[in-house]
């Protein structure tokens, strides 16, 4: 039973912190959340280590052949999930101690912390759809109140609503693939899920059922094309950025896919058409968001696109029917993305909240534990040899290899090492281009301590295979020649010389290209359709309301009932003493003539 304290010590901790604790001690708010972020991370570890055994679950709701329970999945892939999860929330509480330490509502910040790590933990450890739904929803509501946690910021307001609505698009389509998935496979347990039943319909109604529960993962994981989420998200504390936007929330697309995938079987899943549209969907991703990035200047929002376009690797390891690939790469990018955001967060603290890489310069020498783990993150992201990325991203390229992905995963590589370089060279190396960089330090030790964890664990992480969330998933961690591992190292290069030759010295860009740098204008795009759209509409709507409601019902309605009182009014109540006589002789005769015949 001790492992429902997964789901009971952080939910406790935000509605002690939210109900109680309040901002009258937000001291011991932020002591709660991280105490209790580090108990749920002591438990996984031992639950991965085979400490405690799974508890039973508990039957929820139970109709027909219809059954929901409240449970704890039992495998691999959800006990290296946890570890993940937990881990980088403890990182990130501790970083927070620091970064949040000043911040007016710092107890509502550490509250929707822990609401967010139930809401989290709950995704991972769903064992059917319907529990895990209730948590994707929770998710989207912590990670909206941690977005806008500076609500009183126009901006951050916005990019939080806009981030609730672009995932409640793919969360609409995710419901319609999980009522489908459960009339297609007979039940919405992952352990029960009949893989031969799922084909058996048919592929193109499997295939539907897929690409539905796809669209969960499109929304979450940011994928085009409701990516324009996850880039306006950076309006959140940094932390934030770190635990929702590179580690967890996130990879929750990915993590449901596989675990779906899992469940109908290899079998089940090579016989559906769409699987193509799930790898093409992350190959585009990949490559649109890794362009984006080359022209960005805000120190964040290139790390934003980054996690885009490592999402879309993810994905399209996916759709090439190998998840524990994806997954493998999950696991490792949460290390390193986890460290380049808090990285970032370092460096904007010390340049006193200056974002603009344009604005910093020489701060290698200044912040050199910060510069030399930012380096190490940078080095796994772009896959060098012998770091974390560079064998979960050879498992991608291999999977992709001999299809056109295969291609595209290696341009994307290539501008990978391009734009971070360039963030390198810009911000850590050169001369300070302003006065806040010119007087930076290096941060405190509750910042600067988990950012040599994660630089660890940027370098270890694929040694410790116990942590790796993939069932019956052995990592190559060897180095091996060949032609997979010499196009990649060729596409380093390409993308180190170019950012060295482009950036090296440089006190502004260079390159301008607008489409690029103005990402795309998907965004402008969506306002226009969504004006145009909204003026279209609101035109029908007038019309019908104006015309047809008010005009011909409400409004006819109205002058027909008035038109016959008038009628009446002035033929049966007009006053003449004659035709008073008249009516009533009609009616005696009327009468008459009734009573005769009838």
């Amino acid at each position: 039973m001790i492992l429902w304290l997964l789901f009971l010590l952080p939910l406790v901790s935000a509605a002690l912190i939210h109900f109680v604790l309040k901002q009258k001690l937000s001291n011991l708010a932020s002591l709660i959340g991280t105490v209790s972020t580090l108990a749920t991370l002591v438990i996984a570890i031992m639950w991965t280590n085979g400490s405690f055994s799974t508890p039973d679950s508990w039957s929820w709701i139970s109709v027909g052949s219809f059954n929901a329970s409240i449970g704890l999945a039992d495998d691999q892939l959800a006990k290296g999930m946890m570890i993940v999860v937990c881990g980088i929330g403890f990182l990130v509480h501790v970083f927070s101690l620091a970064y949040m330490d000043k911040d007016g509502a710092k107890a509502r910040y550490f509250g929707n912390l822990s609401l967010f790590m139930f809401s989290m933990t709950g995704i991972v450890l769903a064992e059917n759809f319907v529990m895990m739904f209730i948590f994707w929803e929770l998710v989207g509501l912590s990670s909206y109140l941690l977005i806008g946690h500076w609500y009183k910021k126009d901006t951050a307001a916005d990019a939080a609503k806009k981030a609730f609505l672009s995932n409640r698009i793919g969360d609409f389509g995710f419901l319609i693939g999980i009522l489908m998935t459960w009339m297609l496979a007979g039940s919405i347990v992952f352990s029960d899920m009949d893989g031969t039943a799922f084909i058996g319909s048919g592929s193109w109604m499997a295939g539907a059922a897929v690409l539905f529960v796809f669209c969960g993962a499109i929304g979450k994981s940011a994928q085009l094309p409701l990516h324009v989420w996850l880039p306006d998200a950076m309006e959140g504390p940094t932390p934030v950025s770190a635990l929702i936007h590179a580690a967890t929330m996130v990879a929750a697309g990915v993590y449901m896919m596989a675990r779906f995938f899992g469940s109908v079987g290899l079998e089940a899943r090579a016989q559906v058409p769409a699987i193509e549209v799930i790898a093409w969907i992350g190959a585009i991703t990949s490559l649109v968001a890794a362009l984006m990035a080359t022209q960005q200047d805000d120190i964040k929002k290139i790390l934003a696109y980054s996690t885009l376009s490592q999402l879309g690797y993810m994905v399209m390891a996916v759709g090439l029917l190998e998840p524990d690939a994806g997954m493998f790469h999950l696991y490792t990018h949460a290390w390193f993305k986890a460290l380049l955001f808090l990285g970032s967060g370092a460096v904007i603290y010390a340049c006193h909240h200056e974002q603009n890489i344009w604005k910093m310069g020489g701060l290698f020498k200044k912040m050199p534990i910060t510069g030399f783990t930012f380096v190490i993150g940078t080095c796994a992201l772009t896959a060098v040899p012998f770091t974390s990325g560079f064998f979960s991203k050879e498992g991608i390229l291999h999977a992709a290899h001999g299809t056109p992905f295969y291609w595209i995963a290696l341009g994307v590589a290539a501008l990978t090492t391009f734009y971070m370089f360039r963030l390198i060279f810009v911000a850590f190396f050169g001369k300070a281009k302003d006065e806040h960089a010119e007087h930076a330090k290096e941060v405190e030790f509750r910042m600067f301590a988990p950012l040599v964890i994660l630089a660890v664990m940027a370098i270890a992480s694929p040694f410790l295979g116990k942590l790796i969330p993939a069932n019956d998933f052995t990592p190559d961690t060897a180095f091996h020649w060949n032609e997979v591992t010499i196009a990649s190292m060729i596409v380093f290069l390409i993308g180190f010389a170019a950012a060295f030759v482009i950036y090296r010295g440089r006190s502004s860009d260079p390159i301008n290209i607008p489409l690029f740098r103005n990402k795309f204008y998907i965004d402008e795009f969506y306002a226009g359709l969504v004006k145009w759209f909204q003026d279209i509409l609101a035109a029908i709507v007038h019309f019908l309301d104006e015309f047809i409601i008010n005009g011909l019902l409400v409004g006819g309605l109205t002058r027909c009932a008035q038109g016959t009182g008038n009628l009446f009014r002035r033929n049966c109540q007009s006053g003449n003493l004659q035709h008073y006589a008249l009516l009533s002789g009609v009616g005696i005769l009327i009468a008459i003539y009734f009573t005769i015949f009838s």
